[in-house]
């Protein structure tokens, strides 16, 4: 039997290119497996930034309420199990790979042995995005997955598995020919575009808000947030769902202390500020509230249960402070990724000021637009440390500082690895100086592990998932 992490080297391996989308490789593994959509609410979220919080907020507040919650996260910082979560408790290893053996018995079956249609009933054509080949099975009968593809399949398996009361998936990349665009949501969120990976989505805000809209149906709710192009509420007219706006259908109002959500069925004053740091963080939950309002007539949620999950949400990597204690510098964490990221970013520093110096890590992936960037956070730092990344998207801290030095006017060192920069800007920091790791989940991600080395992390739980009885 193969471990997980054989399973997950062999994964990476069985598709030629990491990034292939495209929804007929999964529809014939799930009629393989004779698979049906999920009988209970799915809420499918997607955005160029704030997905992750939205995500993580109606999970939160379901589960304060009382669902059992099954929640599809990309990627990971530390632990592929992050992923793919059962009301908050990470997925063991063995149904993980109890999950994958189903799939890869199921890619791997001839063809004709299956027995169901169910999954060639969803509603979004399969039209491969142009420039990406779409990549034929390697012998007859066999489909070839993506590591992603990989990953929602078990998701899917897992969490019917488990019998939860409703699923929150987060997109991968785009909309409408991402994997988890295979199951029909009965609620779906654009969160707010950008740009962002526009060798596969499009070079135009237009462009990529058209695929991100492909996760909407006919007949549900689709709820739009912040700053999104008109050209959403035209495609989500003509593709017959219900829309959704910030500002229009739903908004919030703040208040020194607490805030006020308005929606289409609820009315929610004095609301305590949301546990994820930055102003940013009130539209992101607003849209959270407005799609969880959208099951009220199946899943009710109490208004307590609202506030116990607005208070209670985490979210590692978006704007993550952690305080080790007197003397030593405050460490902010925030993948930020691309401008529109990094601008929330700035927008962050700016309302927590501090008393000592900021000083920058960074890493950013090389097909990342790092000059912009670095231009939105410029003034921000007193001093930069760059870090190579690895991997086939990664870059040298060598290359980065020549995409960003126009960009840049203030000390600018360069080491080998996150970890090296990271021990590096400790060892320059003194009380009351905050640290800012930004630019990738590749940087983040071994920032954790190295700081977890040094004993600055607090103490967290993070169970796996059991059998657990229902509630608790």
């Amino acid at each position: 039997m193969r471990s997980l992490e054989q399973w997950l080297a062999h994964q990476s391996q069985v598709h030629p290119q990491a990034i292939d989308l495209g929804l007929a490789r999964l529809r014939e593994v799930l009629e393989r497996l004779d698979w049906r959509q999920p009988s209970v609410p799915v809420i499918t979220v997607a955005g160029t930034n704030g997905k992750g919080s939205v995500t993580a907020y109606c999970a939160a507040i379901l589960r304060a309420a009382g669902y059992r919650v099954g929640t599809f996260t990309s990627p990971h910082l530390r632990d592929y199990r992050e992923r793919i979560r059962v009301h908050d408790r990470l997925v063991t290893n063995e149904e993980l790979i109890a999950a994958f053996e189903r799939i890869e018995a199921a890619r791997m079956r001839p063809r004709g042995t299956h027995g169901g249609t169910a999954a060639r009933d969803a509603a979004t054509p399969d039209v491969v995005t142009p420039g990406i080949a779409s990549f034929g099975a390697a012998t007859p009968g066999e489909v070839s997955l993506t590591f992603f593809e990989y990953n929602a399949l078990a998701a899917f398996l897992i969490f019917q598995a488990a019998e939860v009361d409703a699923w929150v998936l987060e997109v991968g990349m785009g909309g409408r020919l991402d994997a988890v665009n295979v199951v029909d949501p009965t609620v779906a969120v654009v969160v707010s575009i950008g740009l962002d990976h526009q060798e596969f989505l499009g070079d135009s805000l237009e462009a990529i808000a058209r695929e991100k809209a492909g996760i909407f149906r006919k007949g549900y709710a689709a709820v739009l947030g912040r700053d999104l192009p008109p050209v959403l509420l035209e495609i989500a007219a003509a593709s017959g769902a219900i829309p959704k706006r910030l500002g229009v259908e739903f908004d919030y109002t703040r208040a020194s202390s607490d805030w006020h959500y308005t929606g289409s069925r609820w009315d929610l004053p004095r609301l305590p500020p949301p546990a994820l740091g930055g102003s940013i963080q009130f539209a992101n939950a607003a849209t959270a509230l407005a799609a969880i309002e959208e099951l009220d007539s199946r899943l009710p949620v109490a208004r307590s249960a609202v506030a116990q999950g607005l208070a209670t949400v985490q979210l590692v990597g978006r704007f993550q402070v952690i305080v080790p204690g007197a003397g030593r510098p405050v460490w902010i964490l925030d993948v930020a990724h691309n401008p529109d990221a990094a601008r929330v970013l700035a927008r962050n520093l700016e309302e927590r000021p501090v008393p000592g110096r900021s000083l920058a890590v960074c890493g950013i992936l090389a097909d990342k637009d790092a000059a912009g960037i670095a231009a939105e956070l410029h003034g921000c730092f007193d001093a930069w440390w760059l870090a190579s990344l690895e991997g086939a998207r990664g870059s040298t801290a060598a290359a980065l500082v020549g995409k960003i030095a126009g960009e840049v006017d203030v000390p600018v060192a360069l080491a080998n690895d996150v970890a090296a920069a990271c021990a590096a800007t400790s060892a320059a920091a003194g009380a009351g100086d905050r640290i800012i790791v930004f630019g990738s989940f590749h940087t983040v991600g071994p920032a954790l592990e190295w700081l977890d080395s040094q004993g600055l992390l607090p103490p967290t739980a993070d169970p796996e998932y059991t059998q657990a009885v229902r509630g608790q």
